[in-house]
């Protein structure tokens, strides 16, 4: 590339492609240094940061949150990816929160729950994938909290919870975290401080939690243990702006459990939200059965933010105009059949047999028909008279 670049090439390079070339080779250089920064992943609850000089991607996130109109439940479970062994997660709560593990069962349980029904649904002529209409290829279908002031940073509480070491902080500014998690080995990367500038003029704490590998040395991969925080809230939200940080397309799944069927109030600049499921909890026993006492109707909701760039705030939900229930219904396309037998071919057959044994039987009896005789001459008695030819 530098001999095809050097001015003294007997095949000379006209200058506007030289800084194209050039331009091209910058730009390579810019994405390769920008692949050795420790990015601040964002995920609908929070975002998370990697310590040194790892990466970590945060490949599902599946969340609950419980209002009962005084307090809020958010319990949440990240798999995450990525090479870092130090990582660091942070969620912004509105007021004071506790934390402590959730059940790994409770998402369990609701997944059976929201899960759809499958049902068959029948076709009498055959379509694609069906005899004799097979093409070939795969054709399975499949307000504000009150604030007395205080110092720039302040640690509420700090406490090991499983696998993880939880800080429950406040802070006065963006600056206040970024020394506070610098002193703890992470670094928070400058857009990250931007985006909580917000929540820090609001007056909300945060929850900061430090997963630690399963062995030294080796990177934190894998479905996380749950976490559940607590806190006081007039309505429930469910934090989203973090999000916007994000480099992807963004997807949010989220069950809420309340006394009423629950909805986004805005879509918060992704596309409209979804209902996926819709009912009272029928569990009497079990994690999702405990959770949702007193707040016995749950919703899930699903919404994509191909832009999250355009994430303008956080999730607030409101109560749905009626307490409707849905399920997905997932429909099996299926050729009736009678015994085995595709039920057209049979009308067809059937059908074709019928019309020529009925097409022989006209014809034979057609055959065996007697003929009639033709009509006898009538006798010459009978015949008319002859006009007499005139005299003279």
């Amino acid at each position: 590339m530098l001999g095809f670049l050097r001015s003294g090439s007997p095949h000379l390079t006209p200058a506007p492609a030289r800084r194209r070339v050039l331009a091209v080779l910058l730009t390579l250089l810019a994405l390769q240094a920008g692949s050795l920064v420790a990015p601040a992943w964002a995920c609908g609850c929070g975002a998370m940061v990697a310590g040194g000089a790892g990466r970590v991607s945060v490949g599902r996130e599946e969340s609950v949150v419980r209002w009962d109109g005084v307090r809020e439940d958010v319990v949440m479970r990240l798999t995450v990816g990525g090479d870092a062994e130090r990582v660091a997660w942070i969620m912004p709560v509105p007021r004071r929160a506790t934390v402590r593990l959730g059940d790994p069962e409770l998402f369990e349980e609701l997944h059976d729950v929201t899960a759809p029904v499958h049902r068959d649904r029948h076709h009498f002529w055959p379509r694609d994938g069906d005899w004799p209409l097979v093409t070939g290829g795969d054709t399975a279908r499949g307000p504000r909290p009150p604030w007395v002031g205080g110092p720039p940073v302040g640690v509420v509480g700090r406490q090991r919870l499983g696998p993880f070491d939880v800080a429950r902080l406040t802070a006065t500014d963006p600056d206040a975290l970024d020394r506070w998690l610098d002193s703890n080995g992470f670094t928070l990367p400058p857009r990250l401080e931007g985006a909580l500038r917000p929540y820090v003029d609001r007056r909300w704490e945060y929850v900061a939690v430090k997963p630690a590998p399963r062995s030294p040395g080796v990177p934190l991969t894998g479905i996380l243990d749950p976490l559940h925080l607590t806190f006081r809230a007039d309505e429930p939200v469910y934090p989203m702006r973090l999000s916007r940080l994000a480099d992807t397309p963004q997807s949010l799944g989220l069950y809420v459990l309340a006394a009423h069927r629950m909805e986004p109030s805005s879509r918060i600049g992704g596309e409209r939200p979804r209902v996926t499921y819709a009912g009272r909890v029928a569990e009497k026993s079990g994690p999702l059965a405990e959770l949702a006492a007193g707040t016995p109707f749950l919703t899930a909701i699903g919404q994509e933010f191909p832009y999250p760039e355009r994430i303008s705030g956080d999730h607030v939900l409101r109560r749905a105009a009626a307490d409707d229930t849905f399920q997905q219904v997932i429909h099996e396309d299926r050729l009736r059949t009678v015994a085995g037998v595709p039920a057209w071919l049979l009308t067809v057959t059937g059908g074709s047999t019928l019309a020529a044994a009925t097409a022989v039987l006209l014809a034979v009896r057609r055959s065996r028909r007697p003929e009639a005789p033709p009509p006898p001459p009538p006798p010459p008695s009978a015949r008319p008279a002859q006009p007499s030819a005139p005299i003279g």
